[in-house]
C-alpha cells in the first residue's frame, strides 16, 4: 500500500524533500514507516526520541496502524525566537 510521508524542519533538510511517497506492507505502523525512513536517511536517528508523529493531520503514537492513502507526518522539535 502507498502512504505519503511529510517531513518538517531538520528532517526535511536531511531528506531534501518535504513530502515523499512510500510503499509499506499491510499492517504497517507509523514506527514501520519511521524505521524505513531512518534506514534511508541515517541522520533521522538523532531525532527518534524527541519528535512527534501525526496520522492524517492528527497527532498519533508510533504504534498506530497506517492504511493505503494515509498521510504520516514526522515533526522534530524546533527552536527559534
Amino acid at each position: 500500500m502507498r502512504v505519503t510521508v511529510r517531513l518538517f524542519a531538520r528532517l526535511r533538510d536531511i531528506a531534501g524533500a518535504s513530502e515523499l511517497p512510500r510503499e509499506v506492507a499491510s499492517g504497517a505502523t507509523i514506527r514501520t514507516v519511521w524505521t524505513q525512513m531512518a534506514g534511508e536517511f541515517p541522520g533521522f536517528a538523532a531525532y527518534e526520541r524527541s519528535m512527534s508523529s501525526a496520522l492524517n493531520a492528527d497527532y498519533a503514537r508510533m504504534d498506530a496502524e497506517v492504511h493505503d492513502g494515509d498521510e504520516i507526518a514526522f515533526l522534530p522539535p524546533v527552536s527559534g525566537g
